[in-house]
């Protein structure tokens, strides 16, 4: 690895990092392109498996955050990962199966999809006492099993945190407010990364150096992002839509390119 490349990583990593800060959600999935468009991986595959435990790592250190703020809904969150982490080992599987250009070309359609769902509203409303109990079980347990399974085999193929379907899923499972949908989805992010991570590492897909690097400078801009959202509360949901605007073209392109060449 080049001086250049070592830069890049970090500059590369810092960009999802702010962006994870700034917006709240969404950044991890430029981690793939920046790593094949910008820093130069040469194997979609690598980037994917790379991409993983970067995203992992960032996760972990945001669900402390919650965690402490108390904000977690730890039954229904391990339940929902637990389902996931299932899906994301057979997605992870089933992606390193896919010729790699026909995977980018996927990867820019998610993007674009991703792009367009980022623009919608979330409700911040919700039953903030729901629980998983012995009396709910019968109701929450197959939805958050089978959202979770789904959602999972997604962020494992594409080698994304997923956080942008897993905050529906679990609202839409057990109607928890937003604010504990994100602060739980954060379990399911951890896990499903770092699923994804040991299945591509298993097969020698992983630039451990790249990814030390990516995660150091995601923490950076990290901190840079957070600092700054809070300047810019007034403005996020025109944050958001540029975001997702700046999505929906990385898509694109990706899509151009992989058709073209």
């Amino acid at each position: 690895m080049t001086i250049l490349h070592a830069l890049l990583a970090i500059a590369s990593g810092s960009l999802v990092g702010f962006t994870l800060g700034l917006v709240g959600g969404g950044g991890s999935i430029l981690a793939v392109p920046l790593l094949v468009y910008v820093v130069g991986v040469r194997s979609p595959h690598i980037a994917i498996g790379t991409s993983a435990i970067a995203v992992a790592a960032s996760a972990a250190a945001n669900l402390a955050g919650h965690a402490r703020a108390q904000t977690v809904k730890w039954p229904c969150a391990l339940v929902f990962a637990v389902a996931g982490i299932a899906g994301a080992a057979g997605g992870a599987q089933l992606g390193k199966m896919v010729d790699g250009t026909r995977l980018l070309l996927l990867f820019g359609v998610l993007m674009m999809v991703v792009g367009v769902l980022m623009t919608r509203p979330r409700k911040s409303g919700g039953n903030a006492d729901v629980q998983l109990t012995r009396a709910s079980m019968p109701r929450l347990l197959p939805l958050l099993i089978g959202v979770g399974f789904l959602v999972g085999a997604l962020s494992g193929f594409f080698g994304i945190g997923g956080g942008f379907l897993i905050v529906p899923g679990l609202m839409g499972a057990t109607a928890m407010p937003l604010i504990n949908a994100i602060g739980s989805s954060l379990v399911s992010v951890t896990a499903f990364g770092l699923t994804t991570a040991a299945s591509y590492a298993w097969s020698g897909l992983i630039d451990w150096p790249l990814a030390i690097l990516f995660i150091v400078g995601g923490a950076l801009g990290g901190l840079l992002g957070t600092r700054l959202a809070h300047h810019l509360a007034g403005y996020k949901h025109a944050l958001t839509l540029t975001f997702s605007g700046i999505v929906v073209a990385v898509g694109l392109y990706i899509v151009a390119k992989s058709i073209i060449g």
